[in-house]
């Protein structure tokens, strides 16, 4: 008879270790207090319009492919995704629009044309990008940081010698600042540290890793939008024979004698060999393991960044627009120290419009589009939410008509709002940040939750608040490092 395992919670990481799990020969069960798969990658429809609730960039679709072949599927009878040939259009309030080109070497080109940095420090700043992934992604992404053997082996030791250029003494931004002398590319390159809800002028430029993802890797777009990824891997799980119940939140986790052998559903035990946390590391401890040894440092860390989202139907085309969109504040600065300093919302945010229309149209009525308008903010401390929405909203309105010189509110024609409170609520994200802790220090890598308890047996964890991090691939590649770790 085969042991049997339970997951607790069907984000795309529990998706993605119930089915690593299930190919281990476990009998999975999942767990799930939502009606529907997936946490923040899910979807709804407004009228004539379908959005994509959480993550709209799609990098490393190895990791998902890999879930397909571990079973014996191909990937593209579930899955199907393209390459983006730009990865993003930029845009400033002065007139400057700048396309970020896939292709490296025409993006080096159009920020020397439109920008006069010199097309080869652009390269050296992607090959350095690029360096960065090599040294860190063995120790950071694919293992977990907790175990003796990821520091003794040969990556890591390769690394101990190369620590001067691995960025863990500079800020993102100071790195940046250093590499350029246009204030715009600095900018520009300063965003990848929203990435993880970061802040560019605190966060290491360790993090200047990510834009390797971006350009090197490259950016993708699955066909039939973002929440496919959810619905594929779903589809997948099910197939191969793990067991869902939604509607169904854990209660609590059991533990006798140190080991964790099962949950309480509405009351009822269900026994398991191992159990598999997906919910967020916060709320966990708060609601489910309530009764256990409690974390206090990694519980008292401060948390990321969280977003105010605006999906609007569009009953206009922009050609101007493509799947990512940038307008940058005029002052990024004073912008991230309302977030993380001032808890409040600068007056002029940068503001991401992502635009899954422009690639699958039945998104949105013909000459029409479907905005998912978001601005970064800080997590839910308690303000007044209802006042920033609205001082907010209206500020976004107002870039958006400056940058593309339009009437933008006269042009929404249905409207949903999601701030921190929602997302709380709807994903149990505690305090409503998108990425667990914050990465706002040189040890933050250091300052998640480790893939498996080191007071419980047999209890594991996965998901955007533990190692290595959130974002799809990250959480992806914390459900194979747990698994890693099951015999």
């Amino acid at each position: 008879m085969s042991k049997k395992s339970i997951v607790i919670g069907s984000g795309i990481a529990g998706l993605a270790a119930a089915i690593r799990l299930q190919t281990k020969g476990f009998r999975v069960q999942v767990f799930e207090s939502n009606s529907f798969a997936g946490g923040k990658l899910s979807e709804f429809h407004l009228g004539e319009y379908r959005f994509d609730f959480g993550p709209s960039l799609f990098t490393l679709p190895e990791e998902v492919d890999e879930l397909f072949k571990i079973t014996g599927r191909d990937p593209k009878d579930y899955f199907e995704y393209v390459r983006l040939p730009v990865n993003c259009h930029y845009f400033w309030e002065d007139g400057q629009k700048l396309h970020a080109y896939a292709n490296t070497d025409k993006f080096a080109e159009e920020v020397e044309t439109k920008l006069g940095e010199p097309a080869k420090k652009v390269k050296s700043n992607l090959q350095h990008s690029a360096y960065l992934y090599e040294r860190l992604a063995p120790l950071f992404m694919h293992r977990s940081l907790h175990k003796v053997n990821t520091w003794t082996n040969g990556d890591a030791l390769k690394s101990y010698f190369q620590l001067n250029k691995l960025g863990l003494f500079d800020t993102m931004n100071g790195a940046n600042a250093k590499q350029f002398d246009n204030q715009k590319l600095v900018q520009l390159f300063n965003r990848y540290a929203t990435y993880n809800g970061s802040d560019p002028y605190q966060t290491p430029a360790t993090l200047n890793i990510i834009p390797h993802l971006e350009f090197n890797k490259g950016a993708y777009f699955p066909k039939k939008g973002m929440h496919d990824i959810t619905a594929s891997l779903y589809k997948l799980a099910v197939d191969i024979g793990v067991n869902f119940q939604f509607d169904s939140p854990v209660e609590k986790v059991l533990v006798e004698k140190g080991i964790a052998n099962g949950v309480v559903v509405a009351g009822k035990e269900h026994k398991a060999d191992l159990v598999v946390n997906n919910m967020d590391m916060v709320n966990a401890y708060k609601t489910i393991l309530k009764d256990q040894k409690q974390p206090k440092k990694l519980l008292e860390q401060p948390k990321s960044s969280s977003a105010m989202i605006f999906y609007w139907g569009i009953k206009q085309h922009f050609p101007e627009l493509d799947l990512h969109n940038i307008l940058f504040s005029q002052n990024y600065k004073e912008e991230f120290d309302h977030i993380f300093k001032k808890k409040s919302i600068y007056e002029d945010p940068t503001v991401y419009i992502n635009i899954t229309s422009t690639y699958k149209a039945d998104d949105a009525p013909k000459g029409c589009m479907n905005w998912f308008t978001m601005i970064n903010v800080p997590n839910n401390q308690g303000q007044d939410w209802d006042e920033l929405i609205s001082e907010a909203r209206k500020n976004v309105i107002q870039k958006i008509n400056r940058t593309l010189n339009t009437d933008i509110e006269a042009l929404i024609e249905v409207e949903e709002i999601v701030d921190p409170r929602i997302i709380e609520s709807k994903t149990s994200s505690a305090q409503g940040a998108l990425y667990g802790n914050s990465s706002n220090n040189k040890y933050a890598a250091f300052l998640r939750h480790a893939n498996y308890s080191s007071e419980i047996k047999n209890l594991y964890f996965c998901g955007g608040s533990v190692h290595p991090g959130g974002g799809i691939p990250l959480c992806l590649l914390s459900a194979k490092i747990m698994s890693e770790m099951i015999a």
